[in-house]
């Protein structure tokens, strides 16, 4: 069983910043990639950005040059920091962890840009 739990969300006014932690705990074996889906009130879960263990990021296009992954492995920690954000961003985030043996997902952290 793995245990994954996101944090660091919030209320900002547009052009601000966020950084939300996501630490995997139990079970987890190998992580192979974590990231960062977001879903917005009646829309489907939308990927943002992806880690994989060999450090390679990618990101959706929407956030690409104003959002940056990163991790620390060896904390099994995956940190989404977020910059000039838009209300369009406003969802609850969501942390995947994809393991050797499974994909865990934790239960969100609320983002909301408003002015």
């Amino acid at each position: 069983q793995v245990q994954v739990v996101e944090s660091g969300g919030g209320l900002v006014q547009p052009g601000g910043s966020l950084r939300l932690s996501c630490v995997a705990s139990g079970s987890i074996f190998r992580i192979r990639a974590m990231g960062w889906y977001r879903q917005a009130p009646e829309k489907q879960r939308e990927w943002v950005a992806t880690i994989t263990e060999d450090e390679s990021t990618t990101y959706t296009n929407s956030v690409k040059g104003r959002f940056t992954i990163s991790r620390n492995s060896a904390q099994n920690t995956v940190y989404l920091q977020m910059n000039s954000l838009k209300p369009e961003d406003t969802a609850v985030y969501y942390c995947k962890v994809v393991s050797s043996v499974r994909s865990s997902w934790g239960q969100g952290t609320q983002v909301t840009v408003s002015s």
